[in-house]
């Protein structure tokens, strides 16, 4: 797998991409400037609605193992692009996907939500500096398939806790400065959740909780929930807020997703994120009976000082 790890942004970009010569060209034709990124140093490139896209390059990002995700005004991604995987055992996992058992199925969910309301509660230790006992109460809750959608009870407790009574989660909305960072955040961690399930040879239509006719990527939308409370965190603790969520706050959340801590060893989302796809494949086929599933500790410095 290509071991890339830049997110490019192309959201607000009036222009064209190229292929040329192992690199990207990116070229802007209101400020007729051009500019030149290695694809073996990419991860996921994020395009809006005013770029045209070349052949070659949908080609070679395919073969570099680099998502692209089209994104539409709100920066909200509409579709995308991605490898075919050439992982030797992609024909065995789908298979295994599509016949896991209903009880693993709950179990692995049970146990990928249980890791994201403990990534929650210590993201709101981080920003609050208080320990809340009853949203730390939640996961001992947490039923086999979340068959009381604790998951939810947790999440209306835990935005409030972390960013006051006056906030309201709203995907999509781009109402305000936090939904749109979040919003942002949340497609960045899609696509490098939608290059390690390429790379797992895994099949992102085949999820475990989430479903959906037109969902090419509910395994995805699944295997991405512990890393929510890494980016909620990177919004409400890293960024300035402002009127308008912006480009240099942009810039700013991508290079926190991509180069901060994750786990306390160092490794980031992305290196993270693919062992963790490579584990729900030995899981699906049955070679592991536990999922082990990656929990956010929280901001190295914060760690640090425990």
């Amino acid at each position: 797998m290509n071991p890339g790890w830049r997110v490019i942004d192309c959201t607000q970009l009036v222009g064209s991409l190229r292929y040329e010569r192992g690199q990207l060209v990116v070229i802007n034709s209101q400020t007729d400037t051009t500019t030149k990124l290695p694809i073996a140093q990419l991860a996921v490139v994020l395009v809006g609605v005013q770029v045209s896209v070349s052949g070659a390059v949908l080609a070679k990002l395919g073969e570099y193992d680099v998502a692209m995700l089209v994104c539409d005004w709100r920066n909200v991604p509409v579709s995308g692009a991605y490898p075919w995987s050439t992982h030797t055992r992609i024909g065995a996992r789908t298979n295994a996907q599509a016949s896991m058992s209903k009880p693993a199925r709950k179990r692995a969910w049970a146990a990928i939500i249980k890791a994201k309301i403990a990534g929650q509660i210590v993201t709101a230790h981080a920003l609050t500096g208080q320990v809340d006992a009853r949203l730390a109460g939640y996961p001992a809750l947490v039923l086999s398939g979340d068959t009381t959608n604790i998951e939810a009870q947790a999440a209306r407790h835990y935005w409030a806790s972390i960013s006051g009574q006056e906030f309201s989660r709203l995907p999509g909305s781009g109402i305000d400065f936090s939904n749109s960072a979040l919003d942002y955040g949340y497609t960045v961690l899609r696509g490098i959740g939608i290059r390690a399930v390429c790379a797992a040879g895994l099949s992102g239509a085949l999820g475990v909780f989430h479903r959906g006719r037109s969902n090419c990527f509910a395994l995805v939308d699944d295997l991405m929930e512990p890393f929510r409370p890494f980016v909620d965190y990177a919004v409400f603790g890293e960024l300035d807020t402002a009127k308008d969520f912006g480009t240099l706050h942009k810039q700013h959340l991508v290079e926190y997703i991509k180069t901060a801590p994750f786990m306390a060893n160092g490794e980031t989302v992305s290196t993270v994120f693919e062992s963790f796809a490579q584990s729900f494949g030995l899981y699906a086929e049955g070679n592991i009976t536990n999922l082990a599933v990656p929990q956010w500790k929280g901001p190295a410095d914060a760690s640090d000082g425990e």
